[in-house]
């Protein structure tokens, strides 16, 4: 359920708590008056609040004018649809919308269907080093670049599939950055946030490039013109990892900055009023972290799946080798290392920086409401705050996929347990094997000494 702006007028003007209390207040002069004389500051504080007031967060032009979250992360944005993965619009102000006719979709259908020529054909090339080998290695090694090319052939179900929901998504963050003005009297700013996706959005092409032209010097049969196929395909996944990451930040940022506003505020003015104006900003933050699991269930549970199954395939690979070959490492063997960091860095990023986020949605509003000394305040203000702290425990700060799985730091550890499980019983078939490809004639040598 999405909060409506008319919900969100009525908490601002205290109307869900005078339904409550069945009691009619005057909320403009119980916010001046103190200790029963007018206070100049909490006048002015009150004209500046009316005149916010009047604000709208559906009104397009004004989300545009305080929506500094696209602004900063705009050039990301841009990168997706370069990449023909997330063809989304900035086509009215204040409003990121997704259509199949736009510019940028028929764009991504081109991409992607010349894309998809030069995938398969390489594609069909690596399929061939299983008809032409006998080597257990170069198997591994086949399977882990057919794996690569996968994430390509699933970009419409995962990418153009959710578009339309995150465009929603991002649309939520003009209206949410419009409430917090109208209720703080600031503007949300994310520091540094603009210069630091420059810089990862370098990172995600410079480490794709590395990345595949290490493995194609470490590898053999992995020719050069080979990575022509992989450099989106990896790129995609960096920058994927590089978007949750900002989604992330931007959720911990505006938890933050909603915490020292609302401990500035009790400060001075510690009313039924404001709280509630609190509690339903505080819930439609809470909103924001559960509709980025939603938007994005699709594009980071298949993210999840592929990053678990070749971390096990490269793992496997080099402890093949080890058993066969010994500890001498070759290049080989740190080629499938090398994936295997690189696959588990980025797993363990999407885990760390969603488990940062949901710590402090909750943690910094809590605490100034249980510091609030209730012998000081009113009866509807001790009201507020018992519900403002019901709301706390009624809406977990949790990123659920869609109900999936909840990304945290739990779902890293439970992903290491299942790949080490499954190693095992890896490992157990490779042991077996190579007992049954020792000659009788040892095993009879061994017998007969264990007998003397």
């Amino acid at each position: 359920m999405v909060i409506k702006e008319s919900e969100f007028d009525d908490s601002l003007g205290y109307a869900l708590l005078r339904r409550d209390m069945g009691t009619v207040w005057d909320t403009a002069k119980d916010e001046r008056m103190v200790n029963g004389t007018m206070d100049p500051e909490l006048i002015q504080r009150a004209k500046e609040r009316a005149v916010r007031a009047q604000l709208n967060s559906a009104d397009g032009d004004t989300c545009e004018t305080h929506d500094q979250f696209y602004r900063d992360h705009k050039l990301l944005l841009v990168l997706f649809r370069g990449l023909a993965v997330m063809p989304i619009t900035r086509s009215v102000p204040g409003r990121i919308t997704f259509s199949w006719r736009s510019a940028a979709s028929i764009y991504a259908f081109c991409f992607y269907l010349v894309s998809t020529v030069i995938v398969l054909v390489v594609g069909y090339e690596r399929i061939k080093v299983f008809q032409t080998t006998t080597k257990f290695d170069e198997y591994i090694y086949g399977i882990l670049f057919v794996i690569f090319l996968v994430p390509h052939f699933w970009i419409p179900f995962v990418g153009w599939g959710v578009a339309k929901q995150v465009a929603i998504y991002k649309t939520m963050w003009g209206a949410f950055q419009v409430r917090y003005y109208r209720v703080t009297g600031t503007s949300l700013q994310f520091p540094h946030l603009k210069l630091l996706i420059v810089f990862l959005s370098i990172g995600c092409l410079v480490c794709a490039i590395v990345f595949l032209l290490s493995l194609s010097f470490l590898l053999e049969g992995f020719a050069l013109w080979h990575t022509s196929a992989y450099y989106h395909i990896i790129t995609m996944l960096n920058m994927n990892s590089a978007l949750w990451y900002i989604n992330s930040r931007g959720i911990r940022v505006a938890s933050s900055s909603l915490s020292r506003c609302f401990r500035q505020d009790v400060a001075i003015e510690c009313t039924a009023a404001m709280i509630s104006r609190y509690r339903f900003l505080w819930l439609n933050l809470s909103e924001l972290l559960q509709a980025l699991g939603n938007a994005y269930a699709r594009t980071y549970s298949t993210y999840c799946l592929f990053m678990f199954v070749n971390i096990t395939v490269a793992i496997y690979g080099a402890l093949s080798e080890i058993i066969d070959h010994g500890f001498g490492f070759s290049f080989k063997e740190i080629g499938l290392i090398v994936d295997t960091v690189y696959c588990s860095t980025l797993l363990f990023i999407f885990c760390d920086c969603s488990h940062n986020a949901t710590l402090q949605v909750a943690q910094g509003v809590q605490d100034t409401l249980l510091s609030i000394n209730l012998l000081k305040v009113d009866q509807p203000t001790q009201k507020e705050i018992d519900l403002f702290i019901q709301a706390i425990e009624m809406n977990p700060a949790i990123v659920s996929l869609k109900g999936y799985a909840e990304v945290n730091r739990e779902l890293l550890t439970s992903s290491i347990a299942t790949i080490a499980i499954y190693l095992i019983v890896l490992l157990q078939f490779k042991l077996s094997l190579i007992s049954q490809q020792i000659p009788v004639e040892i095993i009879e040598n061994v017998k007969l000494l264990q007998k003397q």
